[in-house]
């Protein structure tokens, strides 16, 4: 009886998959480097400040402006007036000689640097008042009025304005640890952000006569100041949100005495601004934690908005440690609250609407409030504010410290589509997050949009599919932004791109950060090494002023797992992710060569050879089956191995040794640039299935294909590439064999 010492691989049959002609041409050029190479070139070099490992380094700083705010609303003028005290503490360890303070509202101004740099062309139709307010009307009179800036003696301040940046001149330099207050008095007109759009003004009822103001960048901000950049100096040209230093903000809010308040921070005054019954109820919604309790009511909101009272009323706010400031007023609002659990704290969630939000906003918006706090609490750190306000607001949806204004209302007849709730309920849930990632993990909009948005619009989506398994979320799931990475590369940037220089908004800066994400999570990493690094990032940079870096570092700090190829290829180029199936081979067992195998060598140890005999793996008659018929390959004789088997293992190991009678040899192929974990599915003939999952450094040697083996008890009927459209490949139609002729998931 000859001795069998191993198994020898040998063709048997080729299944080639034909690529589609469809898919897009991967762009050269972008980076030229090995795509598993460490990230030292595109990289920030660690110091000091920001240590290699994503952490604030020992000399971190961050510097703080305090704001002592008084500002009223001329109700019958859309006109805001305001005066502030700005105190600016220098905890650089630079010398300053001049601060900038932004001045957002000028972007609306006529003829900016934002107007002429956009381009412009002929609508063939128009609407009456648009066609109206675009070539008949003089322009609008947009932008912040400075009336006086002085210093803290009361003497003038020189100061230079520069569209949207106003720097005020030092008469002597602000040294490190030195604190300067300077105040400021200025007005503007408020926009009808519904006509001439905005991220905040007012919307006006025809029916009734009233306004619902949004209020927010009202006030001139103080620039952010740090070791990356200096001074923050980009002008606010639209899309680049905004990046804003901590502080605390005591703020006076002067309105018609009909108008209800909401605002960032506590109320201070809440006795003499409702009435005591208001209270009581307020005070019950404190209690409350199951369900919201209405302490303005529909009745009395309709009661006010017939008033336009003549009188005034002044709202008392104060926030500590927040970086900005949001205002919401009316005489129409209802106005509901309940309480929240975070951790050992009592959080309010609050929302307040007009009727025509009703039924929708009081069944609904602050229940998603409540639940929001809970999710994203839950994958980052304990919300630490004193409550969460949702604001009714057509066709709004942002962001302020405690505060945001939401999208969604019912028709005329109080009926909410499907889509229409959904669509606030997603609206809420991301705004009200967006507490969390800027306001708190406090990062550079103006530069990257993505450090906000997209992380933001990832931990939406984990909280939307909290709330309901078969929410029909917009962004995250892989297979959403296949359209986007297919689509023409001349019209696609790496997400590492300035927020001013990105044609596809959405996609780009909310889409595929908030995707990558989640193929971290759910196919990288796995969830608990991916959650982990995720709540580090939050908590080390709560309140402080991350950068892309610190981010990218932290993830693979925290969780021992090399992302820089991800990170290359995701964040910085524009490669797309496609894996198929190349070919496939089949053998069975012989112990009898063919005669297209001559001087047969295979290496034993590290200096010689083994000189047999051999088992062979060979190919049956049927080889050349075509694809679409195939059949998996007879196994005729394994006596010579099963009295190999029988001579070499005791009963005890034969009992569970493994006795493969099918053996097929897989090359995957990756026509798209992106490197990607290779997730396999195969499925047998007697339909069970197994899973498999080779990590992308299966691709670590620049290979354009690999390969893998599977001996197997049963016959293979079908293997395929992402079953589940987790890796957001592109082109379907190469991920099966045998090769499904069916329409993409895709078209």
């Amino acid at each position: 009886m000859k001795k069998l010492s191993l198994l020898l691989l040998f063709p048997a049959m080729l299944v080639a998959q034909d690529k589609a002609t469809t898919t897009p041409t991967r762009q050269q050029g972008k980076y030229d480097t090995n795509k598993f190479s460490q990230m030292y070139d595109l990289l920030a070099t660690p110091n000091m400040f920001r240590t290699a490992s994503g952490a604030p380094g020992p000399a971190y700083y961050q510097q703080q402006a305090d704001y002592k705010i008084d500002v009223e609303l001329d109700d019958k003028n859309s006109k805001l007036s305001g005066s502030e005290t700005i105190t600016y503490t220098n905890n650089s360890p630079d010398i300053l000689e001049y601060l900038w303070v932004q001045l957002d509202q000028n972007q609306a101004r006529a003829n900016t640097q934002t107007s002429l740099a956009e381009s412009d062309k002929i609508s063939q139709v128009l609407p009456l008042d648009g066609f109206s307010s675009k070539y008949l009307k003089k322009d609008l009179e947009r932008g912040f009025n400075i009336e006086q800036v002085k210093d803290a003696k009361g003497s003038p301040m020189s100061y230079t304005i520069n569209e949207t940046m106003m720097r005020i001149n030092l008469t002597s330099p602000l040294k490190p640890g030195e604190k300067i207050s300077f105040s400021i008095k200025w007005w503007y007109n408020i926009n009808n952000y519904r006509k001439e759009g905005g991220r905040s003004g007012y919307e006006f009822f025809e029916k009734d006569g009233n306004k619902l103001y949004v209020i927010a960048q009202f006030y001139p901000r103080m620039a952010v100041y740090n070791d990356v950049e200096g001074w923050q100096n980009m002008q606010f040209w639209g899309s680049g949100e905004f990046a804003l230093p901590f502080g605390n903000f005591d703020v006076n809010i002067t309105v018609p005495a009909d108008h209800v308040i909401d605002a960032t921070g506590e109320l201070m005054n809440r006795s003499e601004v409702f009435t005591a019954e208001q209270v009581k109820r307020y005070e019950q919604a404190q209690k409350s934690f199951d369900k919201p309790v209405v302490i303005v009511t529909q009745a009395e909101a309709e009661a006010a908005e017939k008033g336009f009272s003549e009188k005034k009323k002044t709202w008392k706010f104060s926030a500590k440690n927040v970086r900005d400031f949001g205002i919401a007023s009316s005489r129409k609002f209802i106005y509901d609250a309940m309480a929240v659990k975070i951790g050992n704290r009592t959080v309010m969630a609050e929302s307040v609407y007009p009727k025509e939000s009703n039924p929708l906003w009081g069944e609904t918006s602050t229940m998603v409030v409540a639940h929001t706090l809970k999710s994203y609490s839950s994958h980052t750190f304990d919300y630490p504010y004193p409550k969460a306000v949702s604001v009714s607001a057509e066709d709004q949806g942002m962001e302020y410290p405690m505060i945001c204004w939401n999208y969604g209302r019912p028709d005329e007849n109080g009926v909410t589509s499907k889509e229409v709730k959904n669509g606030m309920i997603g609206v809420i849930i991301h705004e009200v997050g967006h507490t969390f990632f800027p306001m708190i993990v406090n990062s550079d909009e103006r530069q990257w949009t993505w450090m906000d948005e997209g992380l933001n619009s990832f931990l939406e989506y984990l909280a939307e599919q909290e709330l309901d398994s078969n929410f029909p979320s917009r962004r995250g799931p892989a297979k959403n932004i296949v359209p986007y990475m297919s689509g023409d590369q001349k019209f696609l940037e790496p997400i590492m791109s300035n927020s001013e220089t990105i044609h596809q908004f959405g996609n780009n800066a909310y889409g595929k950060p908030a995707t990558g994400l989640n193929i971290l999570r759910e196919v990288v990493m796995g969830r608990e090494l991916f959650d982990h690094a995720f709540r580090t990032y939050a908590n080390r940079w709560k309140f402080k002023h991350p950068t892309p870096e610190d981010f990218f570092r932290t993830m693979e700090d925290a969780s021992a797992v090399d992302l820089d190829w991800f990170w290359r290829g995701w964040f910085y180029s524009t490669d797309f992710v496609d894996i198929g199936i190349k070919d496939v081979k089949q053998y069975y067992v012989s112990d009898t060569p063919t005669t297209d195998i001559k001087d047969v060598k295979v290496r034993k140890g590290r200096f010689g050879y083994e000189k047999g005999p051999f088992v062979y793996l060979v190919a049956g008659d049927n080889a050349e089956v075509s694809d679409s018929k195939k059949k998996a390959l007879k196994v005729e004789d394994f006596k010579t191995l099963a009295d190999y088997v029988d001579q070499t293992f005791t009963a005890e190991e034969k009992a569970s040794i493994k006795s493969p009678k099918y053996f097929y040899e897989v090359e995957f192929n990756k026509p798209g640039g992106m490197i990607m974990p290779v997730l396999v599915e195969i499925t047998y003939e007697d339909g069970s299935k197994d899973n498999y999952k080779y990590p992308a450094q299966i691709w670590r040697k620049g290979n354009d294909t690999a390969r893998k083996v599977y001996a197997t008890t049963k016959a293979i009927k079908s293997i395929q590439v992402d079953p589940q459209l987790l890796t957001a490949d592109i082109d379907v139609t190469n991920n099966s064999w045998p090769k499904v002729e069916t329409k993409s998931k895709f078209d």
